[in-house]
């Protein structure tokens, strides 16, 4: 499913929810379309599991009973984690930063580590970008909040020697331009000479609002939840979290801060 676009996400959410009967509340006018807010699509290619949308119902239901209805009648690999009823509308404005994990299969830990202090230690990290508007130049070190390395055994058998590669995490800042994990893999190559092979697993475990004592991710539905949650009437919002998986390796759910 991480090769699926944001639109073929968004296809199939629809789908599901039609499926599921879930009692959806439309827009008015002559082509009335349902309430649905997707915020925070990850790039295709990479795996989702904090993905969010904000549904507007037609009358209150059961968020536990939408959750398990609509994880049901989703496509495979695109996992329901949680439903809470919304206490504020707009949960795009909580998504303030993304944990990412990525995977240079071959890439040295030492290596990925020393490129990551040099890019750390930059005052300045300056990118190439294609965009709508032609090729963009942007400094990415502003948005990355905090980046470090560790080691993956990998090897295939007993009598195989076995190996260690890196896996670089980093906690991104929401920007414009959007400074994506490549374009922070693009500033490793350019300041340390830390080439990126061409193949990647990319994840994004969390995303949310930005602790910024911790450099870490905060849960963004933790003003939803039932202990926090005060009355209302009239429609209904549901905030949905969903996990894009990643074929290739199983993922965890992921609705608060990183473990």
């Amino acid at each position: 499913m991480r090769f699926a676009g944001h639109r073929d996400n968004a296809r199939a959410c629809e789908h599901a929810l039609r499926r599921a009967q879930v009692p959806r509340a439309f827009s008015a006018g002559f082509s009335p379309h349902p309430k649905i807010s997707h915020t925070g699509a990850v790039p295709t290619g990479a795996a989702g599991e904090a993905d969010h949308l904000e549904l507007l119902l037609a009358e209150r239901c059961s968020p536990g009973q939408v959750r398990a209805d609509l994880d049901k009648a989703m496509p495979e690999g695109n996992d329901v984690i949680e439903v809470v009823e919304a206490r504020n509308p707009g949960s795009a404005d909580r998504l303030h930063a993304s944990e990412w994990r990525v995977e240079p299969a071959g890439v040295d830990p030492d290596d990925a580590a020393e490129a990551v202090a040099d890019c750390s230690a930059a005052d300045s990290v300056e990118v190439e970008r294609t965009t709508k508007k032609g090729r963009r130049r942007f400094d990415t070190r502003p948005a990355v909040v905090r980046s470090n390395v560790s080691a993956k055994p990998h090897g295939r058998g007993p009598r195989e020697q076995h190996v260690a590669y890196a896996i670089l995490r980093m906690v991104v800042r929401h920007t414009q331009p959007a400074v994506r994990p490549s374009d922070v893999l693009n500033g490793l190559h350019h300041v340390a000479d830390l080439a990126p092979p061409s193949s990647l697993s990319t994840t994004r475990p969390a995303q949310g609002p930005l602790g910024e004592a911790i450099g870490a991710i905060v849960d963004p539905l933790t003003v939803d939840r039932p202990d926090a949650h005060t009355t209302s009437t009239g429609s209904t919002g549901l905030d949905v979290n969903e996990r894009h998986e990643n074929a290739s390796q199983p993922s965890v759910s992921t609705t608060g801060p990183p473990g």
